[in-house]
């Protein structure tokens, strides 16, 4: 990425003295020193991701693209952010901090402030940059990953004493706060708990991460994104939610239980006359994928390539007969990937209904997958991108000036 603290000290500064004083954003010459810059990680669910909600299990990892951003302090009581990435520009005041639809990616921002100025710190006037290489819109966390960065910034700007897990559950309350939802821990702990070449095992339930280290270092992940539109996501997803706390609740009438936890694959096979076929499956899928969590923690413990090979192919296959999440183009492109030889293994990643896959795939079979590719975009019409990514680090301050 390009350097953001000069973006920042050129939006700020050097506009302003050209502009007699003021530049295209408003701002104030001078006095904006010092600059510091934090950056927080994209992430990946390799497993999990449809889990039980304010429950899930998965294994997950930080990514080597970032969303970055500079602070600086303002003379004046003006909140300033700027979009280096879009040439976009808004503003506001602490008196006037709140969601505003129009401001989009800046409300992220504002969540981070928030968290600061009930904290106490000097917020009034302040210059934001922000900018990234997180694809967007395809279950990456890049919006997380704003607020997390923004919040790491402020943290260094304002020699905030507060540790990282106070600093995630103040973000999580603001987050609610700003968004009248309350939101997941996970790619909270996620940004503040990754480490280069390591998976993670998150348990949203207790809150806690276990780190794994990446016996990979023979294979390249890469996401693809099949481009397939999107339509009508929220729905259906909601409804499966709605399936999962029916059939908890009706499991729960013959064995006690909190969550889907509780049971293991022959509880549900034993209570099949007493569950709808339709939430028997989905609440299957989700007891089944906690088991494959623990299994693929344990695979990449021992190095054992074949029994991870083996859990991803059957999540999947969960996800598509079970859960119905994916859609022909996905099941094409992870069953195309998984008849090549040198892939570990290929599944899909994110929401579902069209959206992205990853693969693990050593060297040699790169052009092959690329072949396939071509062949994708021959048949379903739409033109796949890629990003080749690797487990990353948490977030942190990359500059102070």
């Amino acid at each position: 990425m390009m350097d953001i603290g000069q973006i920042h000290r050129t939006e700020y500064e050097i506009d302003a003295d050209r502009s007699g004083g003021e530049n295209r954003s408003g701002g104030l010459g001078g006095g904006t020193e010092p600059v510091v810059v934090a950056e927080a990680p994209g992430r990946i669910h390799f497993l999990g991701e449809h889990g039980e909600p304010k429950a899930g299990l998965f294994l997950s990892a930080a990514i080597d693209r970032y969303i970055r951003v500079a602070v600086s302090m303002r003379k004046d009581n003006s909140l300033r952010f700027f979009a280096a990435d879009l040439g976009e520009r808004k503003r506001t005041t602490l008196v006037n901090l709140k969601y505003k639809r129009e401001d989009r990616w800046a409300n992220y921002i504002k969540v981070a402030i928030q968290v600061f100025a009930e904290l106490g710190y000097p917020v009034k006037g302040l210059n934001f940059t922000l900018m990234g290489n997180i694809p967007q819109q395809v279950g990456l966390a890049s919006s997380s990953a704003i607020e997390v960065a923004s919040a790491v910034a402020l943290k260094g700007f304002l020699q905030a004493n507060i540790n990282d897990k106070e600093l995630l559950n103040r973000l999580l309350s603001a987050e609610a706060a700003f968004f009248g939802k309350n939101a997941s821990p996970v790619d909270y702990l996620i940004a503040f708990n990754a480490r280069k070449d390591h998976f993670l095992l998150v348990d949203e339930l207790s809150m806690e991460v276990r780190r794994i280290k990446s016996p990979l270092s023979k294979y390249k992940i890469v996401i693809m994104d099949s481009r397939v539109p999107r339509l009508g996501v929220e729905d259906e997803l909601k409804q499966r939610r709605q399936d999962i706390k029916r059939g908890l609740e009706l499991l729960a009438q013959k064995k006690p239980g909190t969550n889907l936890r509780d049971y293991a694959a022959p509880d549900l096979v034993e209570s099949m006359g007493d569950l709808p076929e339709e939430i028997r499956r989905r609440s299957m899928h989700i007891v089944q994928e906690i088991q494959r969590v623990y299994d693929a923690e344990d695979a990449l413990k021992r190095q054992d390539f074949p029994l991870l090979s083996k859990v991803l192919l059957h999540s999947h296959e969960s996800l598509r007969d079970l859960y119905e999440v994916s859609c022909p183009e996905i099941d094409w492109l992870v069953k195309r990937a998984q008849e090549i030889e040198g892939v570990l293994g290929s599944r899909m990643t994110g929401q579902g209904f069209g959206g992205c896959t990853y693969t693990i795939i050593n060297d040699g079979a790169i052009g092959e997958y690329r072949r396939r590719l071509e062949d994708y975009e021959r048949i379903f019409g739409f033109h796949p991108l890629t990003y080749d990514i690797r487990p990353a680090v948490a977030a942190r301050v990359i500059e102070v000036s």
